[in-house]
């Protein structure tokens, strides 16, 4: 179905559950709903009403468990609970059944009869049926939805990692989306010009009406005015009031119900005027004219502004090319030019060479296999100085080869490539919803009945009793003391200024336009938000821990010496030392395999099924026949047969405590041999960032930083950073992270994990907002919160004020949006009327409410200034 519900793999167990469930004969009720997300494309939608509309009908159906309409996106992000029947569950038994069964006879010809269910083919099968009903589903909902009045289709992402064709589609589908605004936007442009148009004409009859001009006076008319409306409402307006009639009758008012009756109620209040002469009252049938008018230009200018707001999404789906140049051969037979052939990027696939010209845009992941260049990456991390690539080094679609001829073996196509998984995550986070826009939405939800009723209590109070208890409010609204039922008159023009003067659609576009803006401009800037309620928690937070190794560190440590006892030699601890860490990922045991590399030591292999690692601590291994245990003090010391420590290794602990080094001890056979001190280079500006984060005016950031490392080595790495002593903690393994960051929110704090993604996956997702390293975004990219595709420490500052920021237009475009209705509303009903003789007329009142969602929009767009202040990598300097 469309969106699907996460990694298969990831609930084979729940399956098994279920058959294993049914299969004895339990209830397995509990068992058999499973959530799937699906996505719809929603179009119509106009204002907060219409998505709060939206988000009724769906929630209304028995199968969705919950619903997020997102205005400015136009989708709806629906959790559904897909039900398991019986037939469904024994069908799948069967399929593994029988599978099991020819397994077994292919195996043995006298095999028995098999009971086995080939639990593979069962959970497929299951698997398929979810998918299959959550589609069904999804149609159906798509068809609910399109009942009420709003387009819809739901979107398939079913399988959007399997294959570059699905991504391709997706790409298609969102170029399609854009286009389709784009047509709207033109169509717009059409009935704005149309409409002002005709207002144009109504205001040049009001010019030759004052300045006298005679030859004009058939302007003037009342004919005229009666055709100019009624060209208005059934031209440019026809929508409106089209949309605004069959949502009040199916019982959702929106946006355009508001604006049709107060066109209608001063069409109407004018019809009965001119029929009516002896009621004395004036006409104005050019109020719907003008009002249509102002409605239709802030819409327009309204679409032009999401559409721009999106823009950088559209840039970055079109980072990739749509073609490639396959080479065929190193040089053809009259030129020592490669030979190549261009084809479409989709018939491309893993282990192709590819060949890239200077200027070309890098359509896949890959490695290079020959040349060297220089490669702007600006559009994936932010970064303006392009970068050194040579032979070995990686690729990524989306980027620009500058100056050299490179050919690339590719690793990662379509679906699979780093920029397909950016568009994918960024589009994932406009969809999801800060927590604030909640409440803007149920308000949305009834804000339309609460107008329509404030607008027949101000009907009614200025029909009644309101010109008695105000008598010079007749004179100031220019009806004479001669007009037939006067009140009745000025009733109905404050009653339908108060309908159109509401704006519902500011509420709707609040929170999305702003969640739009930014997390678009921090994928274009290298920093990946994953949504609203990110951002909402990233204002809160009140504490930072840092991870040390690969987080403040580069994260790729050397040995800077071997102190071995007196009883061996270096090169044989060397030796023995990376037979056993050529087993391990761990950054340290990759240093202590390149130092054997660099010397030349002859390697020796870790006996089969020896090796084992404990995080945190060390790794053990059988080597030549002997026991060779490395990692820390403590971890090794229990492997000794003697509790002495060789006085000639003590020196390697006290310069470790000065200079900061981790130190790694080894023992062979149960005596100790030899202490490795290995040292991690600062990452460029870990100073300053901590610096700038200590002196944020907004926050008084606690800055805490956890280690696996030694306490000394620990304190000696924060001390050259400036964290406070009393908040560094070494010797902490992976577990233990997730358990601190735990304590501190259970002492009421808001806490960001900044990690590498390596051993902090845990920490990582267990904190209000997980921060992640690019060199971790493998491992970290489905825990993290933010991921930092630059790679580097500032742009930790750069994510907490960009999400801050963010937030603070989100707070700002809400008050605009309660604090314009509640002024307004009161204004259009006469709240001014007896002190200053002030009141809105209904197309003034119009435009007014088309100027306060295009307030919201340009507020969300002043967000892109914010680019210019991210930190870039020319800025930063390495510490040592």
């Amino acid at each position: 179905g469309g969106g699907g519900g996460g990694n298969n793999a990831d609930f084979t167990d729940m399956y098994g559950k279920i058959l294993e469930s049914s299969s004895s004969g339990g209830s397995a009720a509990a068992l058999r709903e499973y959530p799937e997300v699906l996505v719809l494309d929603v179009r119509g939608m106009h204002c907060g009403g219409c998505a709060a509309n939206v988000r009724k009908v769906l929630e209304n159906v028995a199968s969705v468990q919950s619903a997020n309409v997102n205005l400015a996106n136009e989708t709806a992000v629906v959790r559904i609970a897909v039900r398991l029947d019986e037939e469904d569950l024994m069908e799948a038994r069967s399929v593994g059944t029988k599978d099991a069964a020819d397994s077994s006879d292919a195996s043995s010809s006298a095999a028995p009869t098999v009971k086995a269910v080939n639990g593979d083919i069962s959970v497929q099968k299951i698997i398929e049926s979810i998918k299959n009903k959550a589609k069904i589903e999804g149609d159906k909902l798509a068809e609910l939805v399109t009942a009420s009045g709003f387009p819809t289709t739901l979107r398939d992402n079913s399988s959007s990692d399997e294959s570059s064709g699905d991504y391709d589609q997706g790409m298609q589908r969102a170029r399609e989306k854009r286009e389709e605004r784009i047509k709207r936007i033109r169509e717009s442009t059409k009935k704005v010009a149309m409409a002002w148009g005709l207002a144009s004409v109504c205001l040049l009859g009001h010019a030759a009406h004052y300045l006298k001009i005679h030859s004009l006076g058939f302007l003037c008319k009342t004919q005229t005015h009666v055709a100019l409306s009624l060209f208005a409402m059934i031209g440019p307006g026809r929508d409106i009031l089209t949309d605004g009639f069959n949502t009040f009758r199916m019982g959702r008012p929106n946006m355009n119900s508001l604006v049709s009756m107060g066109a209608i109620a001063s069409f109407g209040m004018s019809s009965v005027a001119a029929l009516v002469p002896k009621l004395m009252w004036p006409t104005f049938f050019e109020e719907p004219v003008m009002l249509l008018a102002f409605v239709l230009l802030g819409r327009a200018v309204e679409d032009r502004a999401k559409l721009k707001a999106s823009s950088d999404m559209s840039d970055l789906m079109n980072l990739v090319p749509s073609t490639c140049r396959l080479l065929l051969s190193e040089s053809s037979s009259s030129s020592k030019s490669p030979l190549s052939k261009t084809i479409s990027v989709e018939a491309i696939k893993p282990t192709d060479i590819i060949l890239i010209l200077p200027g070309d845009k890098i359509p896949v992941d890959g490695i290079i296999v020959n040349g060297t260049s220089s490669v702007d990456e600006a559009a994936l991390t932010g970064e303006p100085i392009p970068k050194a690539k040579r032979k070995g080094d990686l690729v990524s679609a989306g980027t620009i080869n500058c100056d050299g001829v490179l050919t690339v073996e590719v690793s990662k196509f379509g679906s699979e490539t780093t920029v397909a998984g950016i568009v994918r995550m960024v589009e994932s986070a406009q969809n999801r919803q800060a927590p604030v826009q909640r409440l803007a939405d149920d308000i949305s939800g009834v804000f339309t009945y609460g107008v329509m009723a404030t607008s027949v209590a101000t009907f009614a109070f200025w029909s009644t009793i309101g010109t008695k208890i105000f008598p010079s409010v007749t004179a100031a609204l220019g009806a004479s003391t001669a007009t037939v039922n006067a009140p009745v008159l000025i009733a109905a023009q404050l009653a339908a200024s108060v309908l159109v003067v509401a704006c519902p659609c500011a509420l709707g576009l609040a929170t999305p336009t702003a969640v739009l803006v930014g997390t678009a401009l921090g994928a274009r800037n290298g920093l990946l938000i994953r949504g609203g309620d990110v951002l909402e928690r990233a204002n809160d937070l009140d504490a930072i821990v840092f991870d040390k190794t690969g987080t403040l560190t580069v994260g790729k440590p050397t040995v800077e010496r071997l102190t071995t006892s007196n009883w061996t030699n270096e090169n044989e601890v060397l030796a023995l030392a990376a037979a056993v860490e050529r087993n391990s990922t761990h950054p340290l045991a990759v240093a202590m395999n390149k130092r054997a590399s660099q010397n030349g030591i002859k390697t020796y292999k870790c006996a089969e099924n020896s090796f084992k690692q404990e995080p945190g601590l060390g790794a053990f291994g059988t080597v030549n026949g002997k026991k060779i245990v490395i990692g820390t003090k403590e971890f090794v010391e229990f492997s000794l047969k003697s509790s002495s420590f060789p006085p000639e290794l003590e020196d390697a602990f006290t310069r470790s405590n000065e200079n900061g080094s981790t130190t790694v001890c080894v023992s062979v056979d149960g005596k100790m041999a030899g202490v490795f001190e290995i040292r991690d280079k600062l990452r460029p500006n870990a100073k300053t960032t901590i610096e700038r984060l200590q002196k944020s005016k907004k926050k008084n950031f606690e800055i805490i930083m956890l280690s696996g490392d030694r306490q000394e080595t620990a304190d000696t790495i924060a001390k050259s950073v400036g964290i406070d002593p009393k908040n560094v903690y070494g010797n902490v393994r992976p577990e233990q992270k997730a358990e601190f960051v735990k304590n501190l929110q259970k002492s009421g704090k808001c806490v960001a994990m900044v990690g590498d993604g390596i051993n902090d996956t845990a920490a990582l997702a267990t904190s209000n907002v997980g921060i992640a390293m690019a060199s971790g975004v493998g491992a970290a990219s489905e825990v993290a919160s933010i991921v930092l595709l630059g790679n580097r420490l500032p742009q930790v500052v750069d994510a907490i004020d960009l999400s801050t920021k963010t937030f603070g237009k989100i707070k700002q475009n809400l008050a605009w949006a309660f604090g314009y209705n509640i002024v307004g509303i009161p204004i259009a009903a006469g709240a001014l009327l007896p002190a200053y003789g002030l009141a809105l007329t209904p197309s003034v009142a119009g435009a007014v409410m088309g100027v306060s969602s295009i307030g919201v929009m340009v507020n969300s767009l002043l967000l892109q200034l914010e680019g210019r202040k991210f930190s870039k990598e020319d800025k930063d300097k390495d510490i040592d």
